[in-house]
Protein backbone atom coordinates (compact mmCIF):
# COMPACT_ATOMS: atom_id res chain seq x y z
CA UNK A 1 0.00 0.00 0.00
CA UNK A 2 2.89 2.38 0.70
CA UNK A 3 4.05 1.98 -2.89
CA UNK A 4 0.56 2.71 -4.19
CA UNK A 5 0.37 5.89 -2.06
CA UNK A 6 3.76 7.05 -3.35
CA UNK A 7 2.55 6.49 -6.93
CA UNK A 8 -0.63 8.44 -6.12
CA UNK A 9 1.38 11.37 -4.72
CA UNK A 10 3.54 11.35 -7.86
CA UNK A 11 0.39 11.48 -10.00
CA UNK A 12 -0.96 14.43 -7.99
CA UNK A 13 2.30 16.31 -8.46
CA UNK A 14 2.28 15.60 -12.19
CA UNK A 15 -1.10 17.36 -12.34
CA UNK A 16 0.23 20.44 -10.53
CA UNK A 17 -0.96 19.67 -6.98
CA UNK A 18 1.46 20.91 -4.33
CA UNK A 19 2.53 18.00 -2.13
CA UNK A 20 5.69 18.31 -0.04
CA UNK A 21 7.84 15.44 1.20
CA UNK A 22 6.61 16.12 4.73
CA UNK A 23 2.98 15.88 3.60
CA UNK A 24 3.72 12.62 1.82
CA UNK A 25 5.15 11.23 5.05
CA UNK A 26 2.10 12.54 6.93
CA UNK A 27 -0.19 10.62 4.58
CA UNK A 28 1.66 7.36 5.24
CA UNK A 29 1.45 7.89 9.00
CA UNK A 30 -2.24 8.74 8.72
CA UNK A 31 -2.99 5.55 6.81
CA UNK A 32 -0.99 3.56 9.35
CA UNK A 33 -3.28 5.02 12.03
CA UNK A 34 -6.67 4.62 10.32
CA UNK A 35 -6.02 1.49 8.27
CA UNK A 36 -7.40 0.58 4.87
CA UNK A 37 -10.56 -1.37 5.68
CA UNK A 38 -12.87 1.65 5.81
CA UNK A 39 -12.56 3.08 2.29
CA UNK A 40 -14.18 6.46 3.11
CA UNK A 41 -12.01 6.96 6.18
CA UNK A 42 -8.96 5.98 4.10
CA UNK A 43 -9.92 8.53 1.43
CA UNK A 44 -10.56 11.32 3.96
CA UNK A 45 -7.18 10.67 5.60
CA UNK A 46 -5.38 11.04 2.27
CA UNK A 47 -7.33 14.17 1.34
CA UNK A 48 -6.66 15.79 4.73
CA UNK A 49 -2.90 15.22 4.51
CA UNK A 50 -2.29 15.82 0.79
CA UNK A 51 -4.76 18.52 -0.30
CA UNK A 52 -4.38 22.10 0.93
CA UNK A 53 -6.40 24.10 -1.59
CA UNK A 54 -10.05 23.67 -2.67
CA UNK A 55 -9.00 24.04 -6.31
CA UNK A 56 -7.04 20.76 -6.04
CA UNK A 57 -9.99 18.70 -4.79
CA UNK A 58 -11.33 17.86 -8.31
CA UNK A 59 -7.90 16.52 -9.30
CA UNK A 60 -7.80 14.39 -6.14
CA UNK A 61 -11.30 13.06 -6.84
CA UNK A 62 -10.39 12.21 -10.43
CA UNK A 63 -7.17 10.37 -9.58
CA UNK A 64 -8.21 8.58 -6.37
CA UNK A 65 -10.33 5.87 -8.09
CA UNK A 66 -7.45 5.09 -10.46
CA UNK A 67 -5.25 4.04 -7.55
CA UNK A 68 -7.54 2.97 -4.73
CA UNK A 69 -10.68 1.46 -6.19
CA UNK A 70 -9.25 -2.02 -5.72
CA UNK A 71 -10.09 -4.24 -8.66
CA UNK A 72 -13.72 -3.16 -8.77
CA UNK A 73 -16.59 -5.44 -7.89
CA UNK A 74 -15.43 -9.07 -7.85
CA UNK A 75 -16.33 -11.01 -10.97
CA UNK A 76 -19.05 -13.60 -10.45
CA UNK A 77 -19.78 -17.13 -11.60
CA UNK A 78 -23.32 -18.03 -12.72
CA UNK A 79 -25.44 -18.85 -9.68
CA UNK A 80 -28.07 -21.58 -9.54
CA UNK A 81 -26.71 -23.80 -12.29
CA UNK A 82 -27.03 -27.52 -11.79
CA UNK A 83 -24.02 -29.78 -12.21
CA UNK A 84 -25.36 -30.81 -15.59
CA UNK A 85 -25.72 -27.17 -16.67
CA UNK A 86 -22.20 -26.39 -15.46
CA UNK A 87 -20.90 -29.20 -17.61
CA UNK A 88 -22.95 -27.92 -20.55
CA UNK A 89 -21.44 -24.46 -20.05
CA UNK A 90 -17.88 -25.78 -20.12
CA UNK A 91 -18.64 -27.87 -23.20
CA UNK A 92 -20.13 -24.81 -24.93
CA UNK A 93 -17.07 -22.74 -24.04
CA UNK A 94 -14.76 -25.44 -25.40
CA UNK A 95 -16.74 -25.47 -28.63
CA UNK A 96 -16.24 -21.75 -29.27
CA UNK A 97 -13.61 -20.56 -31.70
CA UNK A 98 -10.17 -20.13 -30.18
CA UNK A 99 -10.37 -16.32 -30.45
CA UNK A 100 -13.44 -16.23 -28.19
CA UNK A 101 -12.64 -19.14 -25.95
CA UNK A 102 -10.12 -17.56 -23.54
CA UNK A 103 -12.11 -14.36 -22.95
CA UNK A 104 -15.46 -16.06 -22.55
CA UNK A 105 -14.00 -18.60 -20.13
CA UNK A 106 -12.69 -15.73 -17.99
CA UNK A 107 -16.04 -13.94 -18.08
CA UNK A 108 -18.09 -17.05 -17.41
CA UNK A 109 -15.82 -18.29 -14.62
CA UNK A 110 -15.32 -14.88 -12.95
CA UNK A 111 -11.57 -14.68 -13.59
CA UNK A 112 -9.90 -11.26 -13.67
CA UNK A 113 -6.99 -10.57 -16.05
CA UNK A 114 -3.59 -10.26 -14.37
CA UNK A 115 -1.33 -7.22 -14.65
CA UNK A 116 0.83 -9.16 -17.10
CA UNK A 117 -2.18 -9.95 -19.28
CA UNK A 118 -3.25 -6.30 -19.28
CA UNK A 119 0.30 -5.27 -20.26
CA UNK A 120 0.15 -7.73 -23.15
CA UNK A 121 -3.22 -6.47 -24.35
CA UNK A 122 -1.91 -2.88 -24.18
CA UNK A 123 1.14 -3.79 -26.29
CA UNK A 124 -0.97 -5.65 -28.84
CA UNK A 125 -3.30 -2.67 -29.15
CA UNK A 126 -0.36 -0.26 -29.55
CA UNK A 127 -1.54 1.60 -26.45
CA UNK A 128 1.80 1.46 -24.62
CA UNK A 129 3.60 3.44 -27.30
CA UNK A 130 0.71 5.87 -27.77
CA UNK A 131 0.67 6.85 -24.08
CA UNK A 132 3.92 8.80 -24.45
CA UNK A 133 2.44 10.93 -27.22
CA UNK A 134 -0.60 12.28 -25.41
CA UNK A 135 -1.23 14.41 -22.40
CA UNK A 136 -3.34 12.90 -19.62
CA UNK A 137 -6.99 13.94 -19.96
CA UNK A 138 -10.37 12.14 -19.82
CA UNK A 139 -10.88 12.20 -23.60
CA UNK A 140 -7.50 10.60 -24.32
CA UNK A 141 -8.00 8.04 -21.58
CA UNK A 142 -11.36 7.01 -23.06
CA UNK A 143 -9.89 6.76 -26.56
CA UNK A 144 -6.94 4.59 -25.49
CA UNK A 145 -9.22 2.48 -23.32
CA UNK A 146 -11.47 1.86 -26.31
CA UNK A 147 -8.48 0.65 -28.34
CA UNK A 148 -7.43 -1.75 -25.59
CA UNK A 149 -10.99 -3.02 -25.09
CA UNK A 150 -11.22 -3.75 -28.80
CA UNK A 151 -8.05 -5.85 -28.57
CA UNK A 152 -9.48 -7.66 -25.54
CA UNK A 153 -12.79 -8.27 -27.32
CA UNK A 154 -14.69 -6.25 -24.72
CA UNK A 155 -16.42 -3.56 -26.75
CA UNK A 156 -20.24 -3.73 -26.44
CA UNK A 157 -20.55 -4.98 -30.02
CA UNK A 158 -17.90 -7.68 -29.53
CA UNK A 159 -19.45 -8.85 -26.26
CA UNK A 160 -22.88 -8.99 -27.85
CA UNK A 161 -21.61 -11.17 -30.71
CA UNK A 162 -19.63 -13.39 -28.34
CA UNK A 163 -22.61 -13.91 -26.04
CA UNK A 164 -24.83 -14.83 -28.98
CA UNK A 165 -22.26 -17.39 -30.12
CA UNK A 166 -22.13 -18.85 -26.60
CA UNK A 167 -25.93 -18.89 -26.30
CA UNK A 168 -26.11 -20.82 -29.55
CA UNK A 169 -23.66 -23.39 -28.22
CA UNK A 170 -25.52 -23.66 -24.90
CA UNK A 171 -28.78 -24.28 -26.71
CA UNK A 172 -27.10 -27.01 -28.73
CA UNK A 173 -25.85 -28.52 -25.47
CA UNK A 174 -29.46 -28.63 -24.24
CA UNK A 175 -29.37 -25.91 -21.54
CA UNK A 176 -32.80 -24.45 -20.83
CA UNK A 177 -33.75 -20.79 -21.24
CA UNK A 178 -33.44 -19.91 -17.55
CA UNK A 179 -29.92 -21.28 -17.36
CA UNK A 180 -28.89 -19.44 -20.51
CA UNK A 181 -30.28 -16.17 -19.11
CA UNK A 182 -28.29 -16.64 -15.90
CA UNK A 183 -25.11 -17.16 -17.91
CA UNK A 184 -25.87 -14.11 -20.12
CA UNK A 185 -26.40 -11.78 -17.15
CA UNK A 186 -23.27 -13.01 -15.38
CA UNK A 187 -21.10 -12.49 -18.47
CA UNK A 188 -22.53 -9.00 -19.11
CA UNK A 189 -21.86 -8.00 -15.49
CA UNK A 190 -18.33 -9.41 -15.55
CA UNK A 191 -17.60 -7.70 -18.89
CA UNK A 192 -18.54 -4.35 -17.36
CA UNK A 193 -16.19 -5.03 -14.44
CA UNK A 194 -13.34 -5.88 -16.80
CA UNK A 195 -13.99 -2.71 -18.82
CA UNK A 196 -13.63 -0.67 -15.61
CA UNK A 197 -10.41 -2.50 -14.79
CA UNK A 198 -9.00 -1.72 -18.25
CA UNK A 199 -9.93 1.95 -17.87
CA UNK A 200 -8.12 2.17 -14.52
CA UNK A 201 -5.10 0.42 -16.04
CA UNK A 202 -4.92 3.01 -18.83
CA UNK A 203 -5.33 5.92 -16.40
CA UNK A 204 -2.58 4.73 -14.07
CA UNK A 205 -0.24 3.92 -16.95
CA UNK A 206 -0.67 7.36 -18.51
CA UNK A 207 0.09 9.09 -15.22
CA UNK A 208 3.27 7.06 -14.81
CA UNK A 209 4.67 7.93 -18.24
CA UNK A 210 7.81 10.09 -18.17
CA UNK A 211 7.49 13.56 -19.62
CA UNK A 212 9.64 12.81 -22.70
CA UNK A 213 6.82 12.98 -25.24
CA UNK A 214 6.23 15.43 -28.09
CA UNK A 215 3.96 17.50 -25.88
CA UNK A 216 6.76 17.82 -23.33
CA UNK A 217 9.21 18.83 -26.05
CA UNK A 218 6.70 21.39 -27.31
CA UNK A 219 6.37 22.86 -23.82
CA UNK A 220 10.17 23.07 -23.58
CA UNK A 221 10.20 24.91 -26.89
CA UNK A 222 7.49 27.36 -25.77
CA UNK A 223 9.26 27.98 -22.45
CA UNK A 224 12.35 29.12 -24.32
CA UNK A 225 10.58 31.43 -26.75
CA UNK A 226 9.97 35.12 -25.92
CA UNK A 227 6.58 35.46 -24.22
CA UNK A 228 5.81 38.50 -26.33
CA UNK A 229 6.07 36.38 -29.51
CA UNK A 230 3.58 33.67 -28.50
CA UNK A 231 0.11 33.32 -29.94
CA UNK A 232 -2.93 33.27 -27.65
CA UNK A 233 -3.16 29.48 -27.99
CA UNK A 234 0.53 29.02 -27.13
CA UNK A 235 0.19 31.33 -24.12
CA UNK A 236 -2.75 29.23 -22.92
CA UNK A 237 -0.56 26.12 -23.14
CA UNK A 238 2.02 27.77 -20.90
CA UNK A 239 -0.66 28.93 -18.47
CA UNK A 240 -1.71 25.29 -18.10
CA UNK A 241 1.92 24.35 -17.46
CA UNK A 242 2.64 27.00 -14.82
CA UNK A 243 1.33 25.04 -11.82
CA UNK A 244 3.48 22.02 -12.67
CA UNK A 245 6.50 24.27 -13.14
CA UNK A 246 5.88 26.07 -9.85
CA UNK A 247 5.43 22.73 -8.04
CA UNK A 248 9.02 21.87 -8.95
CA UNK A 249 10.30 25.30 -7.89
CA UNK A 250 8.37 25.07 -4.62
CA UNK A 251 9.78 21.65 -3.83
CA UNK A 252 13.32 22.90 -4.40
CA UNK A 253 12.72 25.98 -2.24
CA UNK A 254 11.20 23.89 0.56
CA UNK A 255 14.16 21.50 0.42
CA UNK A 256 16.59 24.39 0.77
CA UNK A 257 14.62 25.74 3.73
CA UNK A 258 14.64 22.37 5.45
CA UNK A 259 18.40 21.98 4.94
CA UNK A 260 18.95 25.50 6.27
CA UNK A 261 16.98 25.09 9.51
CA UNK A 262 20.03 24.07 11.50
CA UNK A 263 22.44 25.94 9.29
CA UNK A 264 25.90 25.00 8.07
CA UNK A 265 28.70 24.36 10.51
CA UNK A 266 30.28 27.73 11.41
CA UNK A 267 34.02 27.20 11.95
CA UNK A 268 34.82 30.76 13.02
CA UNK A 269 31.97 31.01 15.51
CA UNK A 270 32.89 27.62 16.97
CA UNK A 271 36.52 28.67 17.50
CA UNK A 272 35.54 32.04 19.02
CA UNK A 273 32.95 30.53 21.37
CA UNK A 274 35.31 27.80 22.59
CA UNK A 275 38.22 30.09 23.46
CA UNK A 276 37.05 29.70 27.08
CA UNK A 277 37.95 26.03 26.82
CA UNK A 278 41.45 26.68 25.56
CA UNK A 279 40.41 26.37 21.97
CA UNK A 280 39.23 22.78 22.33
CA UNK A 281 35.82 22.56 20.59
CA UNK A 282 33.22 21.58 23.14
CA UNK A 283 30.14 23.27 21.67
CA UNK A 284 29.60 23.41 17.91
CA UNK A 285 28.06 26.51 16.38
CA UNK A 286 26.05 26.73 13.17
CA UNK A 287 25.23 29.63 10.93
CA UNK A 288 21.81 31.11 11.43
CA UNK A 289 19.25 29.53 9.13
CA UNK A 290 17.49 31.58 6.49
CA UNK A 291 14.00 32.88 7.13
CA UNK A 292 11.24 32.88 4.56
CA UNK A 293 11.61 36.08 2.54
CA UNK A 294 9.30 39.06 2.51
CA UNK A 295 8.61 40.27 -1.03
CA UNK A 296 7.46 43.59 -2.41
CA UNK A 297 6.81 43.27 -6.14
CA UNK A 298 6.49 46.38 -8.34
CA UNK A 299 5.28 45.37 -11.80
CA UNK A 300 5.03 47.33 -15.03
CA UNK A 301 1.77 46.27 -16.72
CA UNK A 302 2.03 48.50 -19.78
CA UNK A 303 1.29 46.87 -23.14
CA UNK A 304 4.81 45.56 -23.80
CA UNK A 305 5.20 44.13 -20.28
CA UNK A 306 1.85 42.38 -19.80
CA UNK A 307 2.92 38.84 -20.78
CA UNK A 308 5.90 38.98 -18.40
CA UNK A 309 3.86 40.59 -15.60
CA UNK A 310 1.13 37.96 -15.84
CA UNK A 311 3.44 34.97 -15.47
CA UNK A 312 5.60 36.68 -12.84
CA UNK A 313 2.63 37.43 -10.56
CA UNK A 314 1.15 33.97 -11.01
CA UNK A 315 4.40 32.23 -10.14
CA UNK A 316 5.17 34.39 -7.10
CA UNK A 317 1.73 33.85 -5.60
CA UNK A 318 1.69 30.13 -6.43
CA UNK A 319 4.80 29.94 -4.21
CA UNK A 320 3.05 31.77 -1.39
CA UNK A 321 3.84 29.03 1.15
CA UNK A 322 7.54 29.79 0.71
CA UNK A 323 7.06 33.51 1.45
CA UNK A 324 6.43 35.04 4.87
CA UNK A 325 4.63 38.02 3.33
CA UNK A 326 4.10 39.42 -0.16
CA UNK A 327 2.84 42.81 -1.31
CA UNK A 328 2.29 43.59 -4.96
CA UNK A 329 1.97 46.86 -6.83
CA UNK A 330 1.21 47.48 -10.49
CA UNK A 331 2.00 50.63 -12.41
CA UNK A 332 1.77 52.28 -15.78
CA UNK A 333 1.71 56.03 -15.15
CA UNK A 334 0.96 55.66 -11.42
CA UNK A 335 1.15 52.86 -8.87
CA UNK A 336 -1.72 50.75 -7.50
CA UNK A 337 -1.75 48.29 -4.60
CA UNK A 338 -3.07 45.00 -6.04
CA UNK A 339 -2.28 42.78 -3.03
CA UNK A 340 -5.89 42.44 -1.87
CA UNK A 341 -6.89 40.95 -5.23
CA UNK A 342 -4.48 38.07 -4.64
CA UNK A 343 -5.81 37.59 -1.11
CA UNK A 344 -9.39 37.24 -2.37
CA UNK A 345 -8.69 35.16 -5.50
CA UNK A 346 -6.41 32.40 -6.68
CA UNK A 347 -3.50 33.63 -8.85
CA UNK A 348 -5.00 32.40 -12.15
CA UNK A 349 -8.17 34.39 -11.32
CA UNK A 350 -6.48 37.43 -9.78
CA UNK A 351 -4.13 38.25 -12.68
CA UNK A 352 -6.90 38.72 -15.30
CA UNK A 353 -8.82 40.90 -12.81
CA UNK A 354 -5.80 43.16 -12.30
CA UNK A 355 -5.11 43.44 -16.03
CA UNK A 356 -8.76 44.23 -16.72
CA UNK A 357 -8.99 46.91 -14.02
CA UNK A 358 -5.77 48.61 -15.18
CA UNK A 359 -6.01 48.81 -18.98
CA UNK A 360 -2.86 49.90 -20.86
CA UNK A 361 -2.47 53.13 -22.76
CA UNK A 362 0.09 54.26 -25.31
CA UNK A 363 3.49 55.74 -24.39
CA UNK A 364 2.39 56.69 -20.86
CA UNK A 365 4.67 54.48 -18.73
CA UNK A 366 6.19 56.53 -15.91
CA UNK A 367 8.07 54.61 -13.22
CA UNK A 368 9.38 57.85 -11.72
CA UNK A 369 5.89 59.17 -10.92
CA UNK A 370 4.88 55.72 -9.71
CA UNK A 371 7.87 55.60 -7.35
CA UNK A 372 6.90 58.97 -5.91
CA UNK A 373 3.47 57.57 -4.93
CA UNK A 374 5.06 54.38 -3.62
CA UNK A 375 7.52 56.23 -1.35
CA UNK A 376 4.78 58.56 -0.08
CA UNK A 377 2.12 55.91 0.60
CA UNK A 378 3.66 52.44 0.75
CA UNK A 379 7.28 52.69 1.88
CA UNK A 380 6.35 50.96 5.16
CA UNK A 381 5.97 47.70 3.17
CA UNK A 382 9.78 47.60 2.90
CA UNK A 383 12.11 46.67 5.77
CA UNK A 384 15.44 44.92 6.29
CA UNK A 385 13.92 41.50 5.53
CA UNK A 386 12.23 42.63 2.32
CA UNK A 387 13.40 41.81 -1.17
CA UNK A 388 12.02 44.41 -3.58
CA UNK A 389 11.45 43.10 -7.10
CA UNK A 390 11.02 45.48 -10.02
CA UNK A 391 9.52 43.85 -13.11
CA UNK A 392 9.82 46.16 -16.11
CA UNK A 393 11.87 47.19 -19.10
CA UNK A 394 13.02 50.45 -17.48
CA UNK A 395 11.54 52.56 -20.26
CA UNK A 396 9.99 55.80 -18.96
CA UNK A 397 9.06 57.71 -22.12
CA UNK A 398 11.86 60.19 -21.32
CA UNK A 399 10.30 61.08 -17.93
CA UNK A 400 12.46 61.55 -14.82
CA UNK A 401 13.53 58.02 -13.71
CA UNK A 402 13.75 59.23 -10.07
CA UNK A 403 16.91 57.37 -9.20
CA UNK A 404 16.85 59.11 -5.84
CA UNK A 405 13.65 57.27 -4.92
CA UNK A 406 15.13 53.93 -5.96
CA UNK A 407 18.05 54.72 -3.63
CA UNK A 408 15.56 55.50 -0.85
CA UNK A 409 13.90 52.10 -1.31
CA UNK A 410 17.33 50.41 -1.48
CA UNK A 411 18.28 52.01 1.84
CA UNK A 412 15.39 50.24 3.58
CA UNK A 413 15.35 46.90 1.70
CA UNK A 414 17.41 43.75 2.12
CA UNK A 415 17.92 43.42 -1.62
CA UNK A 416 16.68 44.95 -4.86
CA UNK A 417 16.21 42.62 -7.82
CA UNK A 418 15.25 43.80 -11.28
CA UNK A 419 13.65 41.56 -13.90
CA UNK A 420 13.59 42.89 -17.45
CA UNK A 421 12.77 41.27 -20.80
CA UNK A 422 15.44 43.27 -22.62
CA UNK A 423 19.06 42.09 -23.02
CA UNK A 424 21.79 44.38 -21.71
CA UNK A 425 22.83 45.56 -25.17
CA UNK A 426 19.45 47.35 -25.46
CA UNK A 427 19.84 49.22 -22.18
CA UNK A 428 20.25 52.94 -22.68
CA UNK A 429 18.79 52.91 -26.19
CA UNK A 430 15.89 55.32 -26.80
CA UNK A 431 13.92 55.96 -23.60
CA UNK A 432 15.52 53.09 -21.65
CA UNK A 433 16.86 54.02 -18.20
CA UNK A 434 18.12 50.53 -17.34
CA UNK A 435 21.76 51.67 -17.53
CA UNK A 436 21.01 54.02 -14.64
CA UNK A 437 18.81 51.60 -12.66
CA UNK A 438 21.09 48.54 -12.89
CA UNK A 439 23.91 49.83 -10.60
CA UNK A 440 21.33 50.37 -7.83
CA UNK A 441 20.25 46.70 -7.94
CA UNK A 442 21.75 43.67 -6.24
CA UNK A 443 20.80 41.51 -9.23
CA UNK A 444 19.36 42.03 -12.72
CA UNK A 445 17.79 39.12 -14.63
CA UNK A 446 16.66 38.95 -18.23
CA UNK A 447 13.22 37.33 -18.23
CA UNK A 448 12.03 37.38 -21.84
CA UNK A 449 11.01 33.69 -21.70
CA UNK A 450 9.16 31.59 -19.14
CA UNK A 451 12.32 29.52 -18.60
CA UNK A 452 14.33 32.65 -17.81
CA UNK A 453 11.58 33.81 -15.47
CA UNK A 454 11.53 30.44 -13.68
CA UNK A 455 15.34 30.55 -13.32
CA UNK A 456 15.15 34.08 -11.88
CA UNK A 457 12.52 33.08 -9.33
CA UNK A 458 14.49 29.97 -8.40
CA UNK A 459 17.55 32.18 -7.83
CA UNK A 460 15.42 34.55 -5.75
CA UNK A 461 14.49 31.78 -3.31
CA UNK A 462 17.99 30.31 -3.40
CA UNK A 463 19.55 33.54 -2.20
CA UNK A 464 17.05 34.41 0.53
Amino acid sequence: MDTRIVEFVSALRSRGVRVSLAESADSLRAIEAVGVLDRQLFKHALKATLIKEPADVPTFEQLFPMFFSGEGAPLQTPQGLSEEQKEQLQNALDALKQALQELMKMLANGEQPSKEQLDQYARQAGVSSQMRSYRMNPQTQRWLTERMLREMGLTPEQIKDAIEALMKQLKMQGMDGQGRQEVRETIEQNAEGMREQASRYIGQSMLQQPDDNPHGRRIDDLMNRPLSSLTDAETDELRNHVRRLVARLRSRAALRMRHAKQGDFDVKATIRFNQRYGGVPIELKHKRHHLKPKLTVIVDISTSMRPIAEFMLRMVYEMQDQVSKARSFAFIDDIHDISITFVEHRPEEAVPIVLHELPPGHYNTDLGASLKTFVQDYLDTVDRRTTVIFVGDGRNNYNDPRLDLVSTVKGRARRIVWMTPEPSYMWGQGDSDMVAYAPLCDAVHQVATLQQLADAIDDLFQRR
